[in-house]
């Protein structure tokens, strides 16, 4: 019945409506003759409703006659009505099949890139990478040797533990993972001598294990060995060991900024207005004047792709500017203003750094001329005592 009902849809068919007080017999008439109806659904006892295919209808009417019945149509349908309708519309059907063909095209090309698993990784530091190495916006899916690009990304970058990259539609999906960069982890069974990660002013030093190699308030570099991994006696001889202790120095960070003596201080309105323009491959269409109607603004803006589906992405991107008004206020600072100015900024950016205790803070400010050069320096009193393996 089915293959039947396809067949009719193929050749077309007809909704019908049959009125007459002998429908029961107009229809066992056209069985018998192989005339195939479905979708039947009976309205009143004297009206039903159903579906005929179109070169069965003409000899339906025939035999309804004979049975004082009326057929009448309501509405076509399949291939043949479908062709018949869009002939006189020969331009939209030649369009049609244009963008189809267009979309054809468009498939065995990659549109789009993107990066996922980096945390420490710039996606864009990826995407550079890929683009040296054949893979980029526009490029021919079939030109594309994933597993060459894979191998040369994992053999050139030490901080990518595993890369792969999968072509889905017209997307680019390159999954990674970064390597650990941690330090080279001292078994205690290995010999080892604690080492100054950074240069400083010794504070404070304790050794449970192997022979301390400074004192208190002396100045060391980064690499100096602090507690040397072996024990000596005079009539032992010298054992090496594991070295164990704790290390505390005073260790400077500074800061410098500049603070021109005449400076421009931005502040928003809070009136903005936003711009749209349409990117297509590397054609650029602005559907806007290119002034904005604010004298002084910033501009933000945001891009996205047009996709069909999840991994269909099109050649096209809808770009959004915003313009932020913005007021410009001179500030002329004298050098007691400069020097609060610049200590908060330096101070700003020193404290998401350091991790220590700080033992002293110093501010200096030189006059540059145009400007001020405040330098902020912290000792800060931190661990500096690192083990390294002891290599014979």
């Amino acid at each position: 019945m089915f293959f039947k009902i396809l067949l009719n849809y193929i050749f077309g068919y007809l909704n019908v409506t049959v009125e007459g007080y002998y429908i029961e017999r107009f229809i066992n008439t056209c069985m018998s003759k192989g005339i195939f109806f479905w979708g039947m659904k009976r309205t009143k006892s004297t009206i039903m409703h159903m579906k005929i295919g179109a070169e069965e209808f003409k000899q339906a009417i025939k035999i309804a006659k004979k049975h004082s019945c009326r057929i009448k149509i309501e509405s076509k349908h399949g291939l043949p009505f479908v062709i018949k309708k869009y002939k006189k519309r020969k331009i939209f059907f030649i369009l049609l099949l244009l963008v189809f063909a267009i979309i054809f095209a468009l498939s065995k090309f990659v549109w789009n890139i993107e990066v996922t698993g980096n945390e420490s990784i710039d996606a864009n530091e990826i995407i550079e990478a890929l683009n040296e190495d054949g893979l980029k916006i526009g490029t021919l899916k079939s030109k594309v040797n994933t597993e060459e690009i894979v191998n040369k990304i994992r053999y050139q970058r030490d901080d990518i533990a595993w890369i792969g990259i999968e072509l889905t539609g017209t997307n680019a999906l390159v999954r990674i993972v970064e390597a650990d960069s941690k330090p080279e982890i001292v078994d205690e069974e290995d010999y080892c001598n604690i080492i100054a990660t950074k240069d400083g002013v010794i504070e404070k030093i304790t050794a449970q294990n192997g022979t301390i190699m400074v004192t208190e308030g002396a100045e060391v570099k980064q690499g100096d060995i602090l507690i040397a991994g072996y024990m000596e006696g005079k009539y032992t001889g010298r054992n090496y060991v594991n070295a164990q202790g704790e290390v505390k120095a005073k260790v400077s960070h500074s800061q410098t900024e500049k603070i021109y003596k005449k400076e421009t201080k931005k502040e928003q309105t809070g009136n903005f207005e936003k711009k749209y323009a349409i990117k297509i491959n590397n054609f650029k269409i602005n559907f806007y004047k290119t002034l904005s109607k604010y004298e002084n603004y910033d501009t933000m803006y945001t891009s996205k792709k047009l996709k069909l589906f999840s991994n269909f992405y099109l050649p096209i991107e809808i770009i959004k500017y915003t313009n932020y008004e913005v007021t410009n206020t001179e500030i002329t600072y004298n050098e007691e203003q400069a020097k609060a100015e610049g200590q908060s900024r330096a101070e700003e950016k020193l404290n998401s750094l350091i991790t220590g205790e700080i033992a002293e803070k110093n501010v200096s400010i030189t006059d540059m001329g145009d400007y001020y050069d405040v330098k902020v320096t912290y000792d800060v009193v931190e661990d500096i005592g690192t083990k390294e393996k002891i290599v014979f």
